[in-house]
């Protein structure tokens, strides 16, 4: 269960506290540079109505000196371990050069040391294979979490006690989050900025980035799978046509007739593609589509929910209570600035 102490962490990271949400990355021998610099150049580009930043990202290392990249060039951080006790958010970006974690070995002394001194309460965030990271320190036990889809069986033996899902670009349960391989991290950041500061400022940074504020499915849709049969047509042209119609009667079978492939065929092909089967799919689209309505607009839920395919406000509450524990009411009021709508 998330702590009243973390609870409060994360709604500050909304509320705004005293200035910018501060986020410490921790740099550790062998990262990545490109998973490095996701947080800074994501979380960079939020910015509220008034062009103000929503976020202070500092990147420390374990002792405050210099790490060596899987590029083969140094890192110079800006803050040592101490940056990790003042942050509001940590952020561990993979290493690949700890081989003993992929085995379930310990963290070097002074990393376990710095991880120790994050403050109680702060939200704790991995891309890729950071994860091994916390898991490692003990923060994973018992957790949902993923990682790359194709460490997974490797991460499994070595951390029998946390609850892997290789499907999907990230985990967020609550305090502690957790991305898939890479680009998964651009993904959880842009969420993460969704749930603080809502879709504007999401939408916002996404611009800025030049990338797409969501993507659908998960990441089982990159396992490495035996390529189709290059006569056979893929789902993708009706998938952006169906998110174009959400709000209209769309069955698996009318989705199959625009693609022009029998029921059957389009079911394997489009779980294939995206890793959901095409309910699922268009279950979480209408949800991805009733949420921004909720936080950008003041529409009654019942136009919502016609609008995002739902069809009654009471068939929109089932599926939001199903999913995000919560009715549109309250969402609207956790998360738009319309909160004396009644909706």
């Amino acid at each position: 269960m998330v702590s009243e102490v973390r609870r409060t962490a994360v709604r500050t990271a909304r509320d705004g506290g005293d200035g910018p949400h501060r986020i410490a990355v921790l740099a550790l021998p062998g990262v990545p540079p490109f998973e490095l610099g996701i947080p800074s150049r994501v979380f960079g580009s939020a910015l509220d109505d008034e062009g103000r930043a929503l976020y202070e990202v500092t990147v420390c290392t374990a002792d405050g000196g210099p790490v060596l990249s899987d590029a083969g060039f140094a890192v110079q951080p800006a803050a040592g371990a101490a940056a990790l006790a003042e942050a509001d958010t940590v952020i561990v970006p993979p290493t690949h050069a700890m081989p003993e974690l992929g085995r379930g070995g310990p963290l070097p002394p002074e990393v376990m040391a710095a991880i120790a001194g994050i403050r109680p309460g702060a939200r704790l965030v991995s891309i890729c294979s950071g994860s091994y990271v916390l898991a490692a320190a003990g923060l994973l036990d018992g957790r949902p979490a993923t990682t790359h889809w194709n460490l997974t069986p490797e991460f499994r033996r070595a951390y029998p006690r946390v609850k892997v899902d290789e499907e999907v670009l990230f985990v967020d349960d609550g305090d502690v989050l957790t991305s898939a391989g890479v680009a998964a991290g651009v993904d959880l950041c842009l969420h993460m900025i969704r749930k603080d500061h809502g879709a504007a400022a999401a939408n916002r940074a996404a611009r800025m980035c030049v990338v797409p504020p969501w993507r659908d499915g998960g990441q089982a849709q990159y396992i490495d799978r035996p390529i189709p049969d290059p006569t056979v047509a893929g789902t993708t042209d009706t998938r952006a046509w169906a998110l174009e119609h959400l709000g209209e009667p769309l069955s698996v079978a009318r989705l199959a007739g625009h693609a022009k492939m029998s029921l059957r065929s389009f079911s394997r092909r489009f779980r294939d593609e995206v890793g959901m089967t095409p309910v699922q799919w268009l279950t979480a689209q209408r949800l991805e589509l009733a949420r921004q309505l909720l936080e950008t607009t003041d529409l009654s839920v019942d136009l919502v929910a016609h609008r995002s395919g739902f069809g009654t406000a009471n068939s929109l509450r089932a599926h939001m209570r199903s999913t995000f524990g919560v009715s549109p009411a309250h969402y609207r009021r956790s998360f738009s600035a319309r909160a004396d709508v009644d909706a």
